[in-house]
């Protein structure tokens, strides 16, 4: 019975291994894990919309991100507490299922449970809130059809106008200002509905006004050789390298003579001579290698006049052959015809003091363009690229389902006064979750008018009025801080994106509301390299 003695306190403490922490009931549980997601949303609640702030994030490696996109902001803080990775992961399911509206989601689920709360400090059952919770997400996606706009369901997405109407919202809310010369840059790409395909190059010097658009690839290394520029050429693509091969088993090779030896390198140099020879006779003008390029094997291709590019990273190679249409060869050889990709011309231009090799293919069959940014330091370029990719994705959103709903906060209003009267109609306890879940709504026209230095409770009341009387589409004006009609100042979001949004949040809410124990184990391994006493290593 000695084993027993040495065991430790009661109940659960002497079921589990010490070391480990159970935290249980409503006050350490439910309101410690609100309390996290909490922290997490007034982070990035101040980046909501046009006029977010930024935020300066330096990660586990030391990288600098400057920007408010929310994505990027919850993905680079490494939250450790895991009711708010809750809150991250909903924010990353929408960043990639929509690839706009993360930070809503994020924002609006923070203020659903500090809602949940208010509730729970008034004697409420999280099993209550969850229910009236679940009833107010399915009348709030029924409103959301209400509001879409008619008309909107058919577009043409080869037609600008449309594509920039839908678009100007989410580049806004990324580069407020910046919108009108981005989303034609964006729109200007042929119809993707693979966002891959959408390249970004980002190009120190100048300014967002000396950006364009390439039909092809823009790749930020020289030509290897001395021919910088060929026009209408047939590409040939080696994923080896072009350099003699080396041969599979070990030999040696004995030489007794002088002539011998000479001989030897004069066939190694014939052969690399035919098999340039080989490329040049099937057409080809340009060789790109994936791998090293030898100096025998450079010096033939001068002289057969080809071009030399290197591409060195495995998937800049399949983009490529992707925009020429070529097939990757393994090994230097003579190409079929059907292996050789095309282009309308690859040259060398020098932007901003960069080399690069732009490859243009206007012919059809072409699916990747390049969209080279510029601008003055490398996090205002990074910015610029998270624009561009919000405004791609919201494109490939739109060829999927092309509704509209007013933006500017008017769904947001009109959603919180349609489920408030909905919250009057019910009976029982749940009904005062429904209220606090309309009222949750108000958070994004609050958000906004103070993110832009307006007062929030005179908007809010204004918003209110203009809806009672039936204006459904009146949202905030931010730049002269009034209330609109937003088809007039032309902000309307995707139907989508707000959905989804929703229904994300609001399911990360009730996930984090139904837990009620907490029970982590002791982790694994020995100390912290950073807990050891005295610093671990002498100070000299």
């Amino acid at each position: 019975m000695v084993g027993l003695g040495a065991m430790p306190g009661y109940g659960i403490q002497s079921m589990l291994k010490e070391g480990h922490r159970h935290l249980s009931g409503l006050d350490e549980a439910v309101l410690k894990n609100i309390d996290a997601c909490r922290e997490l949303s007034a982070i990035t609640r101040t980046s909501y919309g046009p006029n977010g702030m930024n935020k300066m994030v330096i990660n586990h490696l030391d990288k600098l991100f400057v920007t408010n996109d929310a994505a990027t902001i919850v993905n680079e803080l490494e939250v450790q507490h895991p009711a708010a990775k809750l809150l991250v992961l909903a924010g990353r399911a929408q960043q990639e299922e929509i690839g706009d509206g993360a930070n809503l989601t994020v924002s609006f689920a923070g203020e659903l449970l500090e809602k949940a709360e208010e509730l729970i400090r008034m004697g409420l059952h999280p099993s209550e809130i969850i229910m009236g919770y679940n009833k107010a997400i399915n009348k709030a996606i029924e409103v959301l059809e209400d509001l879409v706009e008619k008309g909107s369901e058919n577009m043409d997405v080869r037609n600008k106008e449309e594509v920039v109407l839908r678009m100007r919202s989410a580049v806004a809310s990324k580069q407020f200002g910046q919108e009108d010369i981005l989303c034609p840059l964006i729109a200007d790409n042929p119809v993707n509905f693979n966002v891959d395909n959408v390249r970004v190059a980002k190009l120190l010097g100048g300014g967002l006004h000396n950006s364009s658009v390439v039909r092809g690839m823009v790749l930020k290394n020289d030509a290897v050789g001395s021919i910088k520029r060929v026009e209408k050429a047939k590409v040939a693509v080696f994923a080896g390298g072009v350099d003699t091969s080396a041969t599979e088993t070990k030999g040696t090779v004995l030489i007794h003579s002088a002539e011998q030896l000479e001989n030897y390198a004069k066939t190694e140099e014939a052969k690399v001579e035919e098999l340039i020879k080989a490329v040049a006779d099937s057409g080809a003008k340009v060789i790109v290698s994936g791998g090293a390029v030898g100096d025998m094997a450079l010096h033939f291709c001068e002289r057969y006049k080809l071009m030399v590019l290197k591409i060195s990273s495995k998937f800049e190679l399949r983009r490529f052959c992707r925009t020429t249409g070529a097939v990757a060869i393994l090994k230097l050889s003579r190409p079929n015809a059907d292996e050789l990709g095309y282009a309308d011309s690859v040259s060398v231009e020098e932007i901003g003091g960069v080399r690069v090799t732009v490859v243009k293919n206007e012919e059809g069959g072409n699916s990747v363009a390049t969209v080279v940014l510029r601008g003055s330091t490398d996090s205002i370029l990074d910015d610029l690229e998270r624009a561009v990719d919000d405004g791609v994705n919201t494109y490939k959103s739109m060829c999927r389902d092309s509704r509209i709903i007013p933006g500017a906060a008017a769904t947001e209003i009109e959603l919180a006064r349609r489920i408030k009267e909905f919250s009057l109609k019910e009976i029982g306890l749940d009904q005062y979750a429904i209220a606090k879940f309309a009222e949750s709504f108000e958070m994004v026209p609050r958000t906004l008018a103070e993110n832009a230095g307006l007062t929030a409770m005179e908007i809010i009341s204004s918003l209110y009025a203009e809806h009672a009387s039936g204006n459904t589409k009146v949202g905030i004006d931010l730049e002269e801080g009034a209330c609109k009609d937003v088809s007039t100042l032309k902000i309307w979001d995707l139907y989508v994106t707000k959905y989804f949004a929703l229904k994300y949040s609001a399911d990360a809410v009730c996930t984090v509301l139904r837990v009620d124990q907490i029970i982590m184990a002791k982790p694994a391994g020995g100390p912290r390299r950073d807990a050891q006493p005295g610093g671990g290593m002498d100070e000299d």
